[in-house]
């Protein structure tokens, strides 16, 4: 009972269709009663008589009992229905010699049509006359192609065809769904309807659950251009409802080149188009790269047409020719091989070593694989012919494009006071952003947090962020983190190696768990590099964030934040070059991470690949440099005793020695102390005063003695001795045993076979 119940009170349980279509002969032709009865009818119609010819009606009632039927579904007015039969449908049978039964879909849109039926044919009918008739069309025979026969309007038609009732429970249904998944009342929703009136009516059904896939695909295709994103939109709505299994794709922005257009092709031989194409089909690398070498290898052809226009196949191509073709890549200039009338911006300049080396490789990859598919003989080797030379080579190196530090700090800045007022593409017909505040700040954040390429932000994963704390480790994205957790991120397979982890910010963190709860359930979407069905993160109204979002709308919205050009000396600023600066941050902070760590933490396959992102800074090199202690270590203190008496008075003019210094076991009065060869292996020359001599007894005695310290610089040896032990002393000993001291004689003369080293008055200079 509960079940009979609901199926009543339920529209679209209880639907069926209005007319009984086993009821009626169904028969195409005519018989001979009713041609003649449609002939004298229409005689009379034309004469302005209002009187039907005898038997008429009965001999046209096969004709007449459908169409009143469907009137009557209608409650289509007594007025029009003389109008409506008389001069539109038995004119237009008495015409075409046929009932409407057999009339095909073309005969139906013509009859339809505004420029060829109703309105313009060899009767003129109001317009209002047109749903009525194309409802008989509908209801009785094949006919669906409503959107075929010109403007009308959608919704009272099928809510006349199928009831107000079930019509308006299926809409109800859609556009809550897609408000739950996050469209809002108007804007994109506002083509919903009309899109989906189309869509059951070419079903002809109301039930959600009669739509299949194929058929929306279809409807998409053939729908106007207004329609088309509502027909997506709804594709999305019943794919969350569970209707059908996948939602369609939107339709993609127009290129302004296509891949293998007939006009970036032109200047070559078809029998090198054909072998570029061979390759490009048959290569596995990935599409992008596929593409770039395919467009090198079509300027490769233009360069043989007008070079060498004999030469249309790789397997023509001899040692000569190749090196004939490095000369031509060699003095290439900006604009040479390109597609002829094509403007160019700096034509004639020269092009950098990049693109010549990416000429040359594509050349390589192109002739290696040919010989090793077994498509051309081996004439050569294309590692030696295509090689790079040095002098390009040369000219690159590692750079990695790294935002300035003031530049940086205010879009961290601007990321992390981020606004509803600030959000990029706000629609003009309604006060809510394109995306919630909590979606486009998790972007941000991750963006300038978390050093990842475009293509793993955008793929990122629901449950992508876990938190450590200790030995423990919790993937609960929904509960609040503890405070000294450290917050690690999945980040998906990407084009050099697979998944794994890494530590970030713990902004980040608290970024994507905010997002995560305000999130609306989302269908699971295809993620095009692994194949799996998962749940992106950033994926709002059904479909996944464009791959364009970062550098058109974030980017440039951040830059206006926060008061910056959105380009700069090298060039603008894009979402890989957040890569580069955090990766050159990391690699020059005060416990900087090593090669290796940056490697791992970047995600990259090769340290050689890390060394296009990590910089070291001039700051950084020379703090390191400072650290070293390269000037520390080759330069010395020592005490050095003035004696301003001798000074003052004159004496220093009359030779007598004003400025001793401190050898610890003595002094030595000699002036270019710092020049001599013996100072760290003082010979005790006739310059040198021994301590507890009377002499410098009388020298400590003075108080008007200045005591001072003077930088001596020391060679390899002499630091050695101070810093190595004995046996350096020793063989400092025996390297000066020969040489003069100031005052002349010899270390051997003077009779020093071992002298006093001075390792312990020699000081390092402090700070």
């Amino acid at each position: 009972m509960t079940n009979s119940t609901s199926a009543q009170k339920d529209p679209l349980v209880s639907w069926q269709w209005p007319i009984d279509l086993t009821a009626y002969d169904r028969s195409s032709a005519l018989s001979d009663d009713e041609r003649a009865s449609l002939e004298s009818l229409i005689k009379r119609f034309d004469a302005r008589c209002s009187f039907w010819p005898e038997h008429a009606r009965e001999n046209l009632y096969r004709l007449l009992r459908p169409i009143n039927d469907v009137l009557n579904h209608l409650a289509v007015h007594n007025s029009l229905r003389r109008r409506l039969i008389t001069n539109t449908l038995l004119r237009e049978m008495n015409y075409r010699r046929q009932s409407f039964w057999g009339w095909t879909q073309d005969e139906w849109i013509e009859f339809l049509r505004t420029d060829t039926g109703l309105l313009r044919g060899n009767y003129y009918r109001p317009v209002y006359l047109r749903q009525p008739l194309m409802a008989c069309g509908y209801l009785l025979t094949e006919f669906t192609a409503m959107s075929a026969v010109g403007e009308y309007r959608r919704e009272p038609f099928i809510e006349r065809i199928f009831g107000i009732a079930p019509v308006q429970a299926a809409v109800d249904r859609v556009v809550t769904e897609l408000q739950r998944l996050g469209f809002g009342k108007g804007g994109s929703v506002l083509c919903v309807p009309a899109a989906m009136y189309e869509a059951l009516l070419t079903n002809r059904s109301p039930r959600l659950e009669d739509l299949n896939y194929e058929l929306l695909n279809t409807l998409h295709q053939q729908i106007v251009a207004t329609l088309k994103p509502g027909v997506v939109y709804l594709s999305r709505a019943l794919a969350n409802l569970g209707v059908i299994a996948q939602p369609l794709l939107a339709s993609q922005p127009k290129l302004t080149r296509r891949f293998g257009a007939e006009g970036a092709l032109e200047g070559i031989s078809p029998e090198w188009r054909q072998w570029c194409r061979r390759w490009h089909d048959t290569s596995t690398l990935a599409s992008a790269t596929r593409q770039s070498i395919f467009y090198r290898l079509v300027h490769a052809g233009r360069w043989l047409s007008k070079a060498h226009p004999e030469v249309t196949s790789p397997a023509h191509w001899t040692r000569e020719l190749a090196a004939e073709y490095v000369a031509a890549v060699l003095n290439l200039k900006i604009g040479d091989w390109s597609s002829p009338g094509r403007e160019i911006e700096r034509r004639g300049k020269p092009v950098l070593a990049r693109v010549k080396e990416g000429h040359l490789a594509a050349a390589r990859l192109f002739f290696q694989d040919c010989q090793e598919w077994q498509w051309i003989p081996r004439h050569f080797d294309p590692g030696r012919s295509f090689a790079t030379p040095r002098s390009v080579r040369a000219l690159i190196a590692p750079n990695p494009r790294v935002i300035a530090d003031d530049i940086w700090a205010k879009l961290l800045w601007a990321g992390l006071n981020l606004t509803v007022d600030d959000l990029p593409n706000r629609r003009p017909y309604s006060e809510a952003p394109c995306y919630p505040l909590e979606m486009v700040r998790a972007l941000v954040i991750v963006w300038l947090f978390a050093g990842l390429r475009s293509d793993e932000i955008y793929r990122l994963r629901v449950g992508c962020i876990r938190w450590q704390r200790g030995e423990l480790t919790t993937a609960n994205c929904q509960q609040e983190p503890p405070k000294d957790a450290v917050c690690l991120l999945d980040v998906p397979v990407n084009k050099t190696q697979t998944a794994f982890t890494k530590p970030v910010d713990r902004f980040v963190g608290e970024a994507i768990l905010a997002w995560a709860q305000a999130r609306p359930a989302q269908l699971t979407a295809l993620d095009p590099k692994t194949g799996e069905l998962v749940h992106f993160l950033f994926f709002y109204r059904g479909q996944r964030v464009g791959n364009t979002y970062l550098n058109q709308s974030v980017i440039p919205m951040l830059c206006r934040k926060a008061g910056v050009p959105s380009a700069d000396a090298r060039g603008d600023i894009t979402s890989h070059r957040a890569r580069s600066t955090i990766a050159s941050q990391l690699f020059n902070a005060k416990e900087p991470l090593t090669l290796f760590e940056l490697q791992a933490w970047l995600g990259h396959s090769s340290h050689q690949s890390t060394q296009y992102y990590a910089k070291i800074t001039p700051a950084k090199l020379t703090q390191s440099y400072a650290q070293a202690g390269y000037f520390e270590r080759n330069r010395r203190l020592i005490d050095v005793l003035v004696d301003q008496e001798v000074v003052k008075s004159g004496a220093v003019a009359q030779g007598e020695s004003w400025k001793y210094y401190d050898l610890g076991h003595g002094y030595c009065s000699y002036d270019f102390f710092d020049q001599c060869p013996h100072r760290m292996a003082c010979a005790k020359c006739s310059f040198y005063v021994p301590k507890g001599s009377s002499r410098a007894q009388l020298l400590e005695a003075k108080a008007n003695l200045q005591r001072l310290k003077q930088e001596i610089p020391l060679t390899e040896a002499e630091c050695a001795a101070i810093e190595d032990g004995l046996e350096a002393v020793e063989r400092l000993c025996a390297k000066l045993a020969d040489i003069p001291t100031p005052a002349g004689p010899t270390p051997h003369e003077l009779g020093a076979v071992t002298p006093h080293a001075l390792t312990d008055h020699f000081q390092v200079e402090p700070g």
